[in-house]
Protein backbone atom coordinates (compact mmCIF):
# COMPACT_ATOMS: atom_id res chain seq x y z
CA UNK A 1 0.00 0.00 0.00
CA UNK A 2 1.62 3.25 -1.07
CA UNK A 3 0.48 6.74 -0.15
CA UNK A 4 -0.31 8.79 -3.27
CA UNK A 5 -1.01 12.47 -3.66
CA UNK A 6 -4.52 13.15 -4.95
CA UNK A 7 -3.03 14.43 -8.22
CA UNK A 8 -1.14 11.16 -8.65
CA UNK A 9 -4.29 9.17 -7.88
CA UNK A 10 -6.32 11.08 -10.46
CA UNK A 11 -3.54 10.65 -13.02
CA UNK A 12 -3.56 6.89 -12.38
CA UNK A 13 -7.29 6.67 -13.16
CA UNK A 14 -7.34 9.20 -16.01
CA UNK A 15 -4.42 7.68 -17.90
CA UNK A 16 -4.94 4.04 -16.83
CA UNK A 17 -1.18 3.86 -16.31
CA UNK A 18 1.05 2.80 -13.47
CA UNK A 19 4.39 4.61 -13.27
CA UNK A 20 7.70 3.14 -12.09
CA UNK A 21 10.60 5.44 -11.30
CA UNK A 22 14.34 5.15 -11.90
CA UNK A 23 16.22 4.61 -8.61
CA UNK A 24 18.29 7.68 -9.48
CA UNK A 25 15.18 9.72 -8.61
CA UNK A 26 14.47 7.99 -5.28
CA UNK A 27 15.01 10.13 -2.18
CA UNK A 28 17.62 7.97 -0.46
CA UNK A 29 21.00 8.69 -2.15
CA UNK A 30 22.16 5.23 -1.04
CA UNK A 31 19.58 3.48 -3.25
CA UNK A 32 20.93 1.29 -6.05
CA UNK A 33 24.37 1.54 -4.41
CA UNK A 34 25.47 -1.93 -5.57
CA UNK A 35 24.81 -1.32 -9.27
CA UNK A 36 26.29 2.19 -8.98
CA UNK A 37 29.49 0.95 -7.32
CA UNK A 38 32.80 0.24 -8.99
CA UNK A 39 33.44 -3.45 -9.64
CA UNK A 40 36.62 -5.48 -9.62
CA UNK A 41 37.09 -8.81 -11.35
CA UNK A 42 39.13 -11.74 -10.04
CA UNK A 43 41.94 -10.66 -12.35
CA UNK A 44 42.00 -7.19 -10.80
CA UNK A 45 40.27 -5.30 -13.61
CA UNK A 46 37.91 -2.51 -12.52
CA UNK A 47 34.87 -0.95 -14.15
CA UNK A 48 31.17 -0.09 -13.82
CA UNK A 49 27.97 -2.04 -14.36
CA UNK A 50 26.68 -1.14 -17.82
CA UNK A 51 23.05 -1.76 -16.78
CA UNK A 52 22.98 0.29 -13.55
CA UNK A 53 20.27 2.65 -14.87
CA UNK A 54 18.12 0.02 -16.59
CA UNK A 55 15.83 -0.66 -13.62
CA UNK A 56 12.63 1.17 -12.68
CA UNK A 57 10.75 0.60 -9.45
CA UNK A 58 7.74 1.42 -7.33
CA UNK A 59 7.69 1.22 -3.53
CA UNK A 60 4.75 -0.18 -1.55
CA UNK A 61 4.41 -1.10 2.11
CA UNK A 62 2.94 -3.94 4.13
CA UNK A 63 1.82 -1.47 6.81
CA UNK A 64 -1.93 -1.28 7.31
CA UNK A 65 -1.71 1.59 9.80
CA UNK A 66 1.31 3.79 10.42
CA UNK A 67 1.40 7.28 11.86
CA UNK A 68 4.95 7.77 10.53
CA UNK A 69 4.01 6.88 6.95
CA UNK A 70 1.11 9.34 6.90
CA UNK A 71 3.26 12.14 8.29
CA UNK A 72 6.14 11.47 5.88
CA UNK A 73 4.15 10.99 2.67
CA UNK A 74 1.09 13.13 3.38
CA UNK A 75 2.55 16.26 5.03
CA UNK A 76 -0.42 18.40 3.94
CA UNK A 77 -3.02 15.74 4.84
CA UNK A 78 -4.14 15.61 1.20
CA UNK A 79 -2.84 12.18 0.15
CA UNK A 80 -4.52 8.78 0.10
CA UNK A 81 -3.39 5.25 0.82
CA UNK A 82 -4.09 2.76 -1.97
CA UNK A 83 -4.50 -0.96 -1.28
CA UNK A 84 -3.98 -3.91 -3.58
CA UNK A 85 -2.50 -7.42 -3.26
CA UNK A 86 1.03 -8.54 -4.07
CA UNK A 87 -0.40 -10.94 -6.66
CA UNK A 88 -2.43 -8.24 -8.42
CA UNK A 89 0.49 -5.85 -8.42
CA UNK A 90 2.86 -8.44 -9.86
CA UNK A 91 0.40 -9.53 -12.55
CA UNK A 92 -0.32 -5.93 -13.54
CA UNK A 93 3.30 -5.59 -14.69
CA UNK A 94 4.08 -9.10 -15.89
CA UNK A 95 0.84 -9.23 -17.87
CA UNK A 96 1.96 -6.20 -19.89
CA UNK A 97 5.29 -7.80 -20.90
CA UNK A 98 4.22 -11.06 -22.54
CA UNK A 99 7.00 -13.60 -23.12
CA UNK A 100 9.64 -11.37 -21.52
CA UNK A 101 7.91 -11.10 -18.14
CA UNK A 102 10.18 -13.68 -16.48
CA UNK A 103 13.31 -11.57 -17.15
CA UNK A 104 11.81 -8.08 -16.85
CA UNK A 105 9.21 -8.09 -14.04
CA UNK A 106 10.05 -8.66 -10.36
CA UNK A 107 8.44 -8.09 -6.99
CA UNK A 108 9.96 -8.65 -3.59
CA UNK A 109 10.12 -7.69 0.06
CA UNK A 110 12.95 -5.35 1.03
CA UNK A 111 15.49 -6.61 3.57
CA UNK A 112 17.00 -4.11 6.01
CA UNK A 113 20.64 -4.89 6.78
CA UNK A 114 23.41 -3.63 9.03
CA UNK A 115 26.49 -2.13 7.37
CA UNK A 116 28.40 -5.37 7.90
CA UNK A 117 25.66 -7.46 6.30
CA UNK A 118 25.34 -4.97 3.42
CA UNK A 119 29.03 -5.47 2.62
CA UNK A 120 28.64 -9.23 2.80
CA UNK A 121 25.59 -9.11 0.54
CA UNK A 122 27.41 -6.95 -2.03
CA UNK A 123 30.21 -9.49 -2.13
CA UNK A 124 27.97 -12.49 -2.77
CA UNK A 125 24.89 -11.33 -4.69
CA UNK A 126 26.52 -11.93 -8.10
CA UNK A 127 28.55 -15.01 -7.22
CA UNK A 128 26.39 -17.11 -9.59
CA UNK A 129 26.51 -14.53 -12.37
CA UNK A 130 24.68 -11.44 -13.55
CA UNK A 131 21.28 -13.03 -14.06
CA UNK A 132 18.10 -10.88 -13.87
CA UNK A 133 17.06 -12.33 -10.49
CA UNK A 134 20.38 -11.40 -8.88
CA UNK A 135 20.26 -7.92 -10.37
CA UNK A 136 16.73 -7.44 -9.01
CA UNK A 137 17.81 -8.69 -5.55
CA UNK A 138 20.43 -5.95 -5.46
CA UNK A 139 17.55 -3.45 -5.33
CA UNK A 140 15.77 -5.24 -2.49
CA UNK A 141 18.08 -4.22 0.34
CA UNK A 142 18.24 -1.05 2.44
CA UNK A 143 19.92 0.14 5.60
CA UNK A 144 18.34 -0.68 8.97
CA UNK A 145 17.46 3.00 9.46
CA UNK A 146 14.60 2.49 6.98
CA UNK A 147 13.18 -0.69 8.53
CA UNK A 148 10.04 1.18 9.65
CA UNK A 149 8.91 1.27 6.00
CA UNK A 150 8.25 -2.51 5.71
CA UNK A 151 8.65 -2.08 1.99
CA UNK A 152 7.85 -4.26 -1.00
CA UNK A 153 9.09 -3.24 -4.43
CA UNK A 154 7.76 -3.72 -7.92
CA UNK A 155 10.70 -3.70 -10.36
CA UNK A 156 11.03 -3.53 -14.14
CA UNK A 157 14.26 -4.27 -16.06
CA UNK A 158 14.64 -2.61 -19.46
CA UNK A 159 16.36 -5.34 -21.47
CA UNK A 160 16.84 -3.19 -24.57
CA UNK A 161 18.75 -0.40 -22.85
CA UNK A 162 16.02 2.15 -23.68
CA UNK A 163 16.08 5.22 -21.44
CA UNK A 164 12.50 6.23 -20.69
CA UNK A 165 11.64 9.96 -20.55
CA UNK A 166 12.24 11.68 -17.21
CA UNK A 167 13.30 8.39 -15.62
CA UNK A 168 9.70 7.10 -15.67
CA UNK A 169 8.49 3.77 -17.03
CA UNK A 170 4.75 3.70 -17.75
CA UNK A 171 2.60 0.67 -18.43
CA UNK A 172 -1.14 0.24 -18.96
CA UNK A 173 -3.37 -0.98 -16.14
CA UNK A 174 -7.04 -1.14 -15.23
CA UNK A 175 -7.06 0.83 -11.96
CA UNK A 176 -10.54 -0.44 -11.09
CA UNK A 177 -9.18 -4.00 -11.15
CA UNK A 178 -5.82 -3.27 -9.55
CA UNK A 179 -7.01 -1.16 -6.62
CA UNK A 180 -9.05 -2.74 -3.82
CA UNK A 181 -9.45 0.22 -1.48
CA UNK A 182 -8.67 3.92 -1.10
CA UNK A 183 -8.02 5.30 2.40
CA UNK A 184 -8.26 8.97 3.43
CA UNK A 185 -5.75 10.62 5.78
CA UNK A 186 -6.78 9.95 9.43
CA UNK A 187 -5.88 13.50 10.50
CA UNK A 188 -8.72 15.01 8.46
CA UNK A 189 -11.96 15.78 10.23
CA UNK A 190 -14.89 13.55 9.38
CA UNK A 191 -16.53 16.34 7.36
CA UNK A 192 -13.34 17.12 5.38
CA UNK A 193 -12.80 13.43 4.74
CA UNK A 194 -16.31 13.14 3.30
CA UNK A 195 -15.56 16.00 0.91
CA UNK A 196 -12.45 14.14 -0.30
CA UNK A 197 -14.39 10.90 -0.66
CA UNK A 198 -17.08 12.51 -2.80
CA UNK A 199 -14.49 14.20 -4.99
CA UNK A 200 -12.53 10.96 -5.47
CA UNK A 201 -15.68 9.01 -6.27
CA UNK A 202 -16.83 11.62 -8.79
CA UNK A 203 -13.48 12.04 -10.53
CA UNK A 204 -12.44 8.37 -10.66
CA UNK A 205 -15.82 6.55 -10.71
CA UNK A 206 -14.13 4.04 -8.41
CA UNK A 207 -16.66 1.43 -7.25
CA UNK A 208 -14.59 -0.03 -4.43
CA UNK A 209 -14.33 1.05 -0.80
CA UNK A 210 -13.22 4.58 0.07
CA UNK A 211 -12.70 5.03 3.81
CA UNK A 212 -11.24 7.47 6.29
CA UNK A 213 -8.43 5.84 8.27
CA UNK A 214 -9.36 5.21 11.91
CA UNK A 215 -5.73 5.22 13.02
CA UNK A 216 -6.42 7.73 15.79
CA UNK A 217 -9.83 6.40 16.82
CA UNK A 218 -10.11 4.37 20.05
CA UNK A 219 -10.76 0.63 19.64
CA UNK A 220 -14.40 -0.24 19.11
CA UNK A 221 -16.16 -0.86 22.38
CA UNK A 222 -13.31 0.67 24.38
CA UNK A 223 -14.47 1.27 27.96
CA UNK A 224 -12.52 2.21 31.08
CA UNK A 225 -13.82 0.41 34.15
CA UNK A 226 -13.57 2.29 37.43
CA UNK A 227 -14.35 1.05 40.96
Amino acid sequence: MPIFSLDRLYELFTNSENVLVSPSKWEDPFENFILQSSVQTASGETGKFAFHDDFYGQCWTFHTASDAMWRIYSPNKDAVRVRTSVDKLARSLSGSLGQWAHVQAFIGRVDYLSDQKLKRFAGTVFELGFNPDAIARSLLIKRKAFAHEREVRLLYLEKGGTKHPNGLYRYTIDPHTLIDQIMIDPRLTVSDAKVHMREIRNRTEFKGKIKRSLLYAPPEGFVVNVP
